[in-house]
């Protein structure tokens, strides 16, 4: 079944419509349902077999992808929301608090974006505020006073980058989160769920591991605003995508990544609860794994990880 409120279709997925709509006006006793949802199981996977990295980015924000919070309603149990940073306010594009997963209590933190638009504006589009990342901070903190770990969703196009959040210190906020988060005793798994966008990203990013979801993108900066830099509209935009080698596929490529979480055909919008599936095996995996080393040893070859990345040629 697909839920009947899905009807946004990208442009690239256009030819899919038809078929989808055929099949929401189909009764599921009917011969045609099963030979229908074949037909649009075979077509959403002609649509993503071979995407350009544009496509990519497109899918990331599809406005039916699962965000934080429905994937914490599949993955756990007992959620419970903490808010606010103690300093200034709570900032509603990043959510975090504790819940159970696979037997043991868990903080996730994630970024929220919402999926129509009065939810959207007040979640600020996924753009947090400084309060946003200090919440996060504040919250990776408490759990690594009771031990506990932490899981961080990310997808934000960046965080905001308006007058008001550089008076109250954005880039300092999120390098601050970016070295405490360094130096946690407790495991950290990060994944990217949508748009990795920026330091946006990295405030909530600095992991154990990063894991990526099959269609995500992960960049210093997006498409459009590479485009409106480099020259000087938003035309290029596509260009640009493909110049940034922004997919999961270029970051595991490079090395930037621990591993890519693979979403259902079509892309994680199509099925939720397989899409959760999945995200829930790799982080039981990951949480396993780190679980058997010492904090010490976490501490390490975390420091090392990031130090480690980037290349360069040298010309005589």
């Amino acid at each position: 079944m697909y839920a009947a409120d899905r009807r946004h279709f990208l442009d690239f997925e256009q030819p899919l419509a038809t078929v989808w709509k055929q099949l929401q006006n189909t009764p599921e006793d009917n011969p045609l349902y099963t030979q229908l949802q074949q037909q649009l199981l075979a077509m959403r996977h002609v649509a993503t077999s071979h995407l350009s990295a544009w496509q990519t980015v497109q899918l990331s924000r599809h406005i039916n992808r699962p965000d934080t919070l429905t994937y914490l309603q599949h993955i756990t149990t007992g959620f419970t929301e903490l808010h606010g940073d103690r300093y200034v306010h709570d900032d509603k594009s990043i959510v975090g608090g504790l819940a159970t997963f696979n037997g043991q209590t868990v903080m996730f933190i994630g970024h929220e974006k919402g999926h129509n638009l009065p939810d959207r504006q007040y979640r600020n589009f996924g753009m947090p505020h400084p309060p946003g990342y200090r919440k996060a901070l504040r919250l990776m903190k408490l759990a690594e006073k009771f031990q506990k770990p932490v899981v961080t969703f990310i997808n934000t196009p960046g965080a905001y980058p308006g007058v008001a959040s550089q008076l109250q210190g954005g880039g300092e906020a999120i390098a601050r989160a970016i070295y405490e988060t360094l130096q946690l005793r407790i495991p950290v798994i990060a994944v990217i769920t949508g748009e990795g966008g920026s330091g946006g990203a990295l405030g909530i990013g600095a992991g154990d591991v990063l894991l990526m979801q099959q269609h995500t993108w992960c960049s210093v900066v997006s498409p459009e605003s590479c485009s409106a830099i480099l020259w000087h509209n938003s035309t290029a935009k596509e260009v640009a995508a493909e110049q940034l080698r922004l997919t999961a596929a270029h970051m595991l490529q490079y090395g930037l990544i621990t591993g890519i979480i693979p979403e259902p055909t079509g892309g994680a919008h199509w099925d939720t609860a397989q899409a959760a599936s999945h995200l829930h095996q790799a982080i039981a995996a990951e949480l396993e794994k780190l679980s058997a080393q010492s904090p010490e040893s976490r501490i390490r070859q975390r420091i090392e990880k990031y130090a480690a990345i980037g290349f360069w040629e040298q010309k005589n």
